[in-house]
């Protein structure tokens, strides 16, 4: 409503009309945008898939579980989408990694250590020109920053460390010890829980923790044998075999 000569004017039905259909292209357009970068996240998890089955169900995995996290801490819609982007593609660094290095059944050495070291800077690199990845792209690269400022790559601590990216190394973390491998069985969720505890504080933001552990209780009541990412469509065994 506007005032002209101090008679205030109404806009028209055709005015309001042609705003609402601006504001709705705009929309439309915007979630076009997001349908072509979204193809093409999933065209690169395919090729993470085709490189290394089991670092594409790890993130799969990790995405639940920091989806978890999210929601004990009520995010809102756009949070847990950038939650969950972040959460996928992490690792996707990792197609960088030699095979060698990557599926080397035994302890690394300090020299392949360093190499995979490198993997969160990589899935830096590769996400951050894909418009509207910014904050994904540094979520994915400093998921190995810990609280105590002993990660890398950049020796951030506390809540220097974005905090998409504390959630992902709990994850991520919980992930690692609770998956069974040719070369060890993953620990029971009981037994992993402790360890993160155990780590609060120091690896570990101590309330994301809590938060963590109270969801994925909240979760093993429901008795589901899958879990859903809505990136793919698509249902994932939580048993990690």
């Amino acid at each position: 409503m506007t005032k002209k000569n101090n008679v205030f004017q109404i806009p028209s039905y055709t005015t309001a009309f042609s705003l609402l259909t601006l504001a709705t292209q705009v929309d439309e357009l915007k979630q076009e945008k997001r349908k072509v970068y979204e193809d093409a996240a999933r065209t690169i998890l395919r090729a993470l898939n085709a490189k290394d089955s089991y670092t594409f169900g790890h993130s799969m995995r990790v995405a639940y579980f920091s989806l978890v996290t999210g929601r004990e801490l009520e995010l809102n819609d756009e949070e847990i989408y950038e939650l969950e982007m972040s959460a996928l593609f992490h690792d996707i660094g990792k197609i960088s990694t030699p095979d060698s290095v990557l599926n080397k059944p035994s302890r690394l050495s300090e020299e392949e250590f360093t190499i995979m070291k490198d993997h969160p800077v990589k899935s830096w690199e590769i996400l951050k020109d894909f418009p509207g990845f910014e904050k994904i792209s540094l979520n994915a690269k400093l998921h190995h920053e810990r609280f105590d400022g002993k990660g890398y790559p950049q020796g951030l601590k506390a809540e220097e460390i974005p905090l998409f990216a504390r959630i992902i190394l709990i994850a991520d973390t919980f992930d690692a010890m609770t998956s069974t491998r040719p070369y060890r069985k993953g620990l029971p969720y009981e037994v992993a829980f402790e360890e993160l505890v155990q780590f609060s504080g120091t690896q570990f933001d101590p309330k994301l923790v809590q938060l963590f552990i109270q969801g994925m209780k909240k979760e093993s009541l429901k008795g589901e044998d899958t879990f859903f990412i809505p990136l793919l469509d698509k249902n994932f065994e939580k048993n990690a075999a």
